[in-house]
């Protein structure tokens, strides 16, 4: 096999309580990438549609990752990438790990499978860290493993695949707003106050019980962020809003999805996320930005070859 063609997914990332370490992956919107070997070493990016990104691949996320790759596997030969780009950047569901993550495991299918998915989670966090300013995996592992994950450790990388309740479903409203993620980043606090920590590492351990145990209700008490939400917050419109009344009408919890602008609900059936995307939009006509939004089972295949 000479040339590959795979289909890599936006990702929801922190999950309201599990900033940097939780995560889990969605289907039916995501980013499409070609991979060909080619006789001439290293990595060329020779196409990219959809949005505007550096075509130099040292400067372009999937580039970097799949050159981390390289470097360590040393093949004989080079790859070629084209990029067609459906994931907005800056929309908060993962656009740049779609990409460092989908050049990876391209690679390492047209290599024969030498890495196992920590290790490709690996290299995807070099291009990732380009983009965010920071080392983190936690829409990486997602769209690498599929359903929801926990990185454990990123020294040493440690990912743990988390049970999906069987009938859980994710709506998101994506306001065509671009935040940063290295930006958003910059707002956190340094340092929380111990009380507060202990609220939120009481929720992590209940939400990851609660997806082992197909506990709805535990889910959505444990949906709760006080250390991250409060800040970014700020950044995006209507936020407390649409929190509001999402949980009203019936979602387990809503919160900002990564870095924003994007916010999720995730939600009991389908019945109940299509209510609760109706709830979403009514918000949002009347704010005069322009928005999208999708329903989305929790996909968990992770990225896929076509």
């Amino acid at each position: 096999m000479n040339e590959i063609r795979i289909f890599s997914p936006a990702t929801v990332a922190n999950v309201s309580c599990g900033f940097d370490v939780l995560g889990f992956c969605l289907d039916g919107i995501g980013d499409e990438m070609v991979v060909r070997i080619s006789k001439n070493k290293g990595v060329k990016i020779s196409k990219i549609e959809g949005y505007d990104l550096p075509i130099e691949a040292h400067l372009n996320v999937a580039g970097v990752s799949a050159q981390a790759l390289i470097d360590d596997a040393k093949p004989d030969v080079g790859f070629e990438i084209e990029i067609y780009k459906k994931i907005k950047p800056g929309s908060g569901i993962g656009s740049s790990s779609a990409s460092a993550a989908g050049s990876v495991v391209a690679i390492n299918e047209l290599l024969g499978r030498p890495y196992n998915k920590t290790q490709l989670t690996y290299f995807a966090m070099m291009g990732e860290a380009m983009a965010s300013k920071s080392y983190h995996a936690d829409n990486l592992a997602p769209g690498i493993f599929g359903g929801f994950t926990l990185v454990k450790s990123v020294e040493p990388l440690e990912i743990l695949e988390l049970p999906t309740p069987h009938n859980l479903y994710a709506v998101i409203i994506h306001p065509q707003i671009e935040i940063k993620t290295s930006e958003a980043r910059a707002l956190l606090p340094q340092k929380v106050n111990l009380k507060d920590a202990t609220v939120q590492w009481a929720n992590v351990g209940s939400l990851v019980h609660a997806l082992h145990t197909n506990d709805y209700g535990l889910l959505s008490r444990s949906l709760n962020d006080i250390i991250v939400e409060p800040h970014r917050s700020k950044l995006i419109p209507f936020f407390d809003e649409i929190k509001q009344q999402t949980v009203k009408n019936g979602a387990l919890g809503t919160g900002i999805s990564g870095s924003g602008p994007s916010i999720f609900s995730l939600c009991e059936g389908l019945e109940s996320a299509t209510n609760i995307e109706k709830t979403m939009r009514d918000i949002y006509k009347t704010t005069g930005i322009t928005f999208e939004t999708y329903v989305s089972k929790i996909n968990e295949d992770g990225i896929k070859v076509i």
